[in-house]
């Protein structure tokens, strides 16, 4: 197993800075999305941002196993897709759509890994309550992320206050450890039990996602070999921050406006 990376203050200041620009771009596109605009133009928002910030996509052509490289600098999950979109000229968003956009970039050897899911003009009230139990997981269990505490307790959170609000958590999928790699250890699993797992010490740095579906948690692969779809065809929400444990609690280090204003 890949050994957990411990980050020293000078990489940390370094790991704000990739977060910052990550969340720059969040809320670029942010800025962007409306009914009738393509998840293809959300892209190119994306790219120009990027560019803008002198900052390297983590996304673009990433390679995993038996997966062709991914081919944009977002994952666009628009309604019953739960993550890995990928953004389409004919696919145009409407009014009372949800869309979760999780971009990553790099700076100086570094990445930082955010991601929102945003309502397109006015959406239902069982599609906001999906958005307010997701990120209300996703703060939960960031609170949890410090000295003395396990993996465990961060998962608890996330799966304790989206199944209390009625939702389901999909488990095929985790959060991450996240530095010179976009990918690292430890998993962050989004069910778990306080208490368990790998203790939490101060340097590490993790990609904490909450993934709640409004039906039942089992999800599909589509054809494209990326993207993740409800089973059910349920909603599903993302939200996403790169957080750094401390010794005196958790940094976020992707904050930005649209977390208050959304």
């Amino acid at each position: 197993m890949q050994k957990i990376r411990i980050k020293n203050r000078i990489e940390i200041e370094k790991m704000k800075r990739s977060g910052q620009a990550a969340a720059k771009v969040l809320q670029a596109i942010a800025d962007a999305i409306e009914p009738g605009v393509t998840t293809y133009e959300l892209e190119m928002v994306s790219r120009k941002a990027i560019a803008n910030l002198n900052a390297t996509s983590s996304f673009l052509n990433y390679v995993i196993p038996e997966h062709s490289p991914y081919p944009a600098t977002i994952c666009v999950s628009v309604n019953n897709k739960v993550i890995h979109g990928i953004p389409d000229k004919s696919e145009e968003l409407i009014e009372g759509d949800i869309i979760g956009v999780d971009t990553a970039v790099s700076i100086d050897g570094f990445h930082g890994d955010n991601a929102f899911t945003f309502p397109v003009g006015k959406i239902s009230t069982e599609a906001q309550s999906l958005l307010d139990a997701t990120k209300a997981s996703l703060y939960a269990a960031i609170s949890e992320a410090k000295l003395g505490n396990r993996i465990g307790d961060v998962s608890f959170q996330l799966q304790n206050v989206a199944e209390k609000a009625g939702f389901s958590v999909i488990q095929n999928f985790s959060g991450h450890g996240i530095g010179r790699n976009l990918h690292e250890e430890p998993q962050i699993p989004t069910t778990g039990k306080p208490g368990r797992g790998v203790r939490l010490r101060p340097g590490m740095v993790l990609a904490i996602e909450a993934m709640v579906n409004a039906g039942h948690p089992g999800v599909d692969a589509l054809e494209d070999g990326w993207s993740i779809v409800t089973s059910d065809g349920s909603l599903s929400a993302l939200f996403e921050h790169t957080v750094a444990v401390l010794s005196d609690g958790p940094e976020i280090l992707t904050g930005s406006p649209i977390w208050e204003n959304q």
